[in-house]
């Protein structure tokens, strides 16, 4: 996923269908010229649906597809016909797509699961045909029911990218050194901050055939809930890990208050995500000898921890197995 093609949020114009008018008909035959109403309804107006796909991680393709209209619906006609209903149009979305009001910045609906189907914009009703209003005392009626117009707004489409690992550190931690050591991923990867600019996905194989899914999250600093560094706009991701790996590099000043302040800003945020499960990694373990690496350990958050090198690969397997075990542990 390079910078230019990771797209988590755009705002698309659309336009769903018409509902058909009803029939005003009346019935005409060669030996009944005078015969009763019989104008069929009109169909209903197109939706627009997102529909979740697993094959999609960006919102690329809509980036320069910003317009979407659904078909009307046709008119009723005559025999009670009713017209037919305007053409749906499906647009794929990644899973992680939530869908939002562009006024109020509601929460219309999210799309979390293969083939998942929301209509965005539900198409207009088809008017009745005026064989409806038929009655006893008006047995002719000369009107039917015009179609319900379709819906024209714009929407919000905003992207959670949906892991079950989620890299929490300040810039240059080492959480996209990880990344490309422990999965197939190329992020950029540089010994200055804010290398990484999006969000990268990553498969970990795991022993048995196992695997899990980790995200690279762009690299957090003081404030960020704020909207300093790179702001606001990547802490959502997290949201969606199932659990995060807290990582702090082993020559920082003090790795406990590192860790405290990430939490912090988690915390002012979104305080429900320091109920995630968590795992703290020392990364550029390779540094230290095991002397040191004990004396550290009397200084450290009671969480899960794990000292690692992503240079020497020592470390790795425990911090697989820890992932792992966490993953699939239901406290």
């Amino acid at each position: 996923m390079s910078g230019s093609n990771f797209v988590d949020y755009v705002k698309i114009y659309c336009r769903s269908g018409s509902g058909g008018a009803g029939s005003k008909h009346f019935r005409r035959e060669k030996f009944e010229p005078y015969g009763g109403p019989d104008g069929g309804d009109g169909g209903r107006g197109g939706h627009i649906i997102l529909r979740g796909s697993d094959q999609m991680w960006t919102l690329l393709h809509l980036k320069y597809k910003r317009h979407v209209f659904a078909g009307d619906g046709v008119g009723g006609s005559r025999q009670q016909s009713t017209g037919a209903d305007g053409k749906d149009i499906t647009v794929e979305v990644p899973l992680g797509t939530i869908a939002r009001n562009v006024e109020t910045g509601e929460a219309l609906f999210e799309i979390t699961v293969q083939g998942e189907e929301k209509i965005l914009a539900k198409g207009g009703r088809g008017g009745q045909g005026n064989v409806h209003f038929k009655s006893a005392t008006h047995q002719a009626p000369r009107f039917a029911q015009p179609g319900e117009a379709g819906i024209e707004q714009e929407f919000i489409l905003e992207l959670k990218i949906l892991a079950d690992v989620g890299l929490v550190g300040f810039p240059n931690a080492g959480k996209s050194t990880l990344l490309s050591v422990v999965s197939a991923a190329k992020p950029k990867i540089a010994d200055y901050a804010f290398t990484t600019l999006v969000p990268n996905l990553g498969i970990v194989s795991y022993r048995d055939n196992k695997s899990f899914v980790m995200a690279d999250i762009p690299g957090i600093i003081e404030g960020a809930h704020e909207g300093k560094g790179l702001g606001i706009r990547f802490l959502r991701h997290i949201e969606r890990n199932s659990m995060l790996l807290f990582l702090v590099p082993v020559d920082t000043n003090d790795i406990k208050a590192e860790y405290e302040i990430l939490i912090n800003e988690l915390k002012l945020y979104n305080p429900e995500l320091l109920d995630k499960k968590r795992i703290l990694g020392i990364s550029k373990a390779d540094m230290l000898d095991d002397e040191l690496i004990n004396e550290l350990r009397n200084d450290l958050p009671d969480i899960p921890r794990v000292f690692f090198s992503s240079l020497t690969g020592k470390g790795i397997a425990t911090l697989k197995d820890m992932i792992w075990n966490e993953l699939n542990t239901n406290e």
